[in-house]
């Protein structure tokens, strides 16, 4: 925060209005290229449920509508999911002139890495956890009772998964930015992470399903990113002035 004019409120809202538009546009764009390969991308999207899934069994829709307002989603998550660095990008320079010069520098690199991490922590849900995940509600199936999952339930779970993926994985980066503006430090970092592993576990039984298998395979992955955190805090994190030698000498 460099010597400036005070900017009034109003202004900041202005500015938030503004960049608010510019990501509902970056979605908007995203939707209508996505819509255009909307099966493909549900086909896609489905992928790790049929991979599991018994010979001859499909999925299933079972409202009249329930296909066109499903595809209708799948663009929209997919130009959501396309927009990110947009988001990330107007976020960042919102937030940038309340940061001293120094600080700003850093924005560019941590934008790339927020749009790396988000994508990271999706394809680790994708490709990771909905395997694993979703062997075991179909290992339910007997001879008498079969799975019949539906579009609509499918793309509900699944999207919400991939973003709470994408938004955990960020983790490391916050709390690596947060120790450069000096907010954390290393040993505050070390001394709460008991706390931590808790909140995680508690974290994760509230954004995935409600079993054991899904909510360990997101707290294990948040209990070493809070680690990769300590580190990148460490290396990037703001230093301690080093004591003056006259005043060490007055003391002594």
């Amino acid at each position: 925060m460099e010597n400036e004019d005070k900017i009034p409120f109003t202004a900041h809202l202005d500015e938030l209005r503004t960049r608010l538009i510019r990501c509902f546009i970056a979605v908007g764009v995203g939707f209508v290229a996505s819509y255009a390969f909307k099966e493909k991308l549900f086909e896609i999207l489905i992928k790790p449920l049929t991979s599991v899934m018994n010979p001859g069994d499909k999925i299933i829709f079972t409202g009249l509508p329930e296909a066109f307002f499903t595809y209708l989603k799948v663009a929209f998550l997919s130009g959501l999911m396309l927009s990110v660095p947009v988001i990330l990008y107007e976020f960042w320079m919102f937030v940038a002139p309340g940061l001293y010069k120094k600080e700003r520098k850093m924005l560019i690199p941590i934008i790339i890495l927020s749009s790396v991490f988000f994508l990271g922590g999706s394809l680790f849900g994708y490709f990771i956890v909905f395997p694993f995940g979703f062997r075991f509600f179909l290992s339910f199936t007997t001879d008498t009772i079969q799975a019949l999952p539906s579009m609509k339930e499918y793309l509900g779970f699944s999207s919400k998964l991939l973003l709470a993926f994408g938004i955990v994985f960020e983790l490391p980066l916050v709390i690596t930015f947060l120790a450069r503006l000096g907010i954390v430090t290393v040993e505050f970092l070390k001394a709460n992470r008991k706390y931590a592993i808790l909140i995680f576990f508690a974290g994760a039984a509230i954004l995935t399903p409600p079993d054991v298998i899904t909510q360990t395979m997101m707290a294990v992955p948040l209990m070493l990113l809070y680690e990769i955190s300590i580190v990148g805090a460490r290396i990037f994190g703001k230093k301690k002035p080093a004591p003056d030698p006259a005043e060490a000498d007055n003391e002594a």
